[in-house]
């Protein structure tokens, strides 16, 4: 079991960046993404709410919130919407992808 504390590191790491469907949020003309309009949400805390606005901003499938200091993976998603935030739960950035 000398593994065990290397696996719960991983699973931990990995919690922090979810996925989230966008549960009953109508997509956008085939799901894709659109961030123009949701520019206006950088700036302001992060919540479930504002998720859920972003989600219909946007039309995107899934949302994705990337907390600080946090790794993700790079593929290209067409509908799914990515959130970064800082400490403070600070959106500083919203994107496509």
């Amino acid at each position: 079991m000398r593994y065990a504390p290397i696996l719960a590191a991983g699973a931990v790491a990995l919690a922090g960046c979810s996925t989230v469907p966008g549960d009953g949020i109508a997509p956008g003309p085939g799901g894709e993404c659109n961030a123009e309009g949701a520019q206006r949400f950088v700036g302001q805390k992060a919540s479930a709410d504002i998720g859920a606005q972003l989600l219909r901003t946007t039309g995107a499938r899934q949302l994705r919130w990337v907390p600080p200091r946090t790794a993700v993976t790079m593929d290209f998603r067409p509908d799914r919407l990515t959130v970064s935030y800082d400490d403070a739960m600070t959106i500083e950035r919203v994107s496509c992808g």
